[in-house]
């Protein structure tokens, strides 16, 4: 498998592929079904999130496009 990849989707979801963990906040693994990718759900209104069900089509908008954070402090 490859490294994990995070895509930030325009106006939708985040892709996650390759080979990558997703765990609650108590540390319980998510079970992926073998999946090597997934998409996170970004605008709340999933019924299933984490994952996204594509809830947010017609109602979440962001123009997806990577910048430099500042640096660390």
């Amino acid at each position: 498998m490859s490294k994990a990849k995070l895509t930030v989707l325009s106006n939708g979801s985040l892709k996650v592929e390759g080979d990558f963990e997703i765990v609650d906040k108590n540390g319980n693994n998510y079970d992926l079904g073998g999946r090597e990718l997934v998409s996170l759900c970004r605008c709340g209104l999933s019924s299933n999130k984490p994952f996204c069900d594509g809830s947010h089509r017609n109602h979440f908008e962001h123009q997806a496009e990577a910048f430099d954070l500042p640096p660390k402090k």
